[in-house]
């Protein structure tokens, strides 16, 4: 009877490698790699900030100060809030689902929602398709006066566009905060791609506060 050997190849594993690199030139690789992963994620938010779309965004603060991170305000858009039903568009989500959201200027130059969708449809005349999460399938339903009403029944979803966060200089959060929803406003600006960046923030119309383009 004929046996045949079969020749095993074993592969050096990554430890040899790994092994023969100084702790300092590995240290070094891995500052560098998570440097050029910063300065993605800084250029692709100045990518937005220099060539996105702008559109201006009715907002309302709703949280103070963070004392670790210096001052920042959370906002409320009045599109965070939609009634699929009385949108284009798709009208079942599901929490923490991904959502496009068709905006266009209203009479008063103001974003509004004219549907939300699952999957990305074209952009309408004038205005943009903002990507958003859905956080909430059971919100109060918005009333005329554009506040949110559980009164008038839980129809609406709430969604996050990445908007939600902004920081300030230190001491001027409170101010922000306590500001009439109606006399603050924000202009964002949008990629093609739906994601969206902060770029100025106004009240009664005059600028507060300009991001950097870095």
């Amino acid at each position: 009877m004929l046996f045949r050997s079969r020749a095993v190849i074993r592969l050096p594993s990554a430890d040899v490698f790994t092994g023969r690199v100084s702790p300092l030139w590995r240290g070094l690789a891995a500052i560098v790699l998570l440097s050029g992963l910063i300065l993605a994620l800084v250029e692709s938010r100045a990518s937005i900030l220099r060539s996105g779309t702008e559109i201006r965004l009715a907002t309302a603060p709703l949280d103070p100060r963070d004392l670790f991170r210096g001052d920042y305000v959370i906002l409320s858009y009045k599109i965070s809030t939609l009634e699929p039903a009385k949108l284009d568009g798709d009208k079942s989500f599901e929490r923490n689902q991904t959502v496009f959201v068709r905006v266009a200027p209203g009479a008063d130059g103001l974003a509004e929602a004219k549907g939300v969708y699952v999957s990305r449809p074209p952009a309408p005349a004038g205005g943009v398709v903002l990507e958003g999460k859905v956080v909430s399938t059971a919100a109060c339903a918005v009333n005329p006066n554009g506040d949110q009403d559980c009164n008038a029944g839980r129809s609406a979803i709430r969604v996050e566009y990445g908007l939600e966060s902004y920081f300030v200089p230190e001491g001027t959060g409170r101010a922000i905060e306590t500001t009439e929803r109606k006399r603050l406003e924000i202009v964002a600006a949008v990629s093609s791609s739906g994601q969206a960046a902060i770029k100025r923030l106004l009240i009664d119309g005059k600028l507060v506060h300009q991001e950097p383009p870095y």
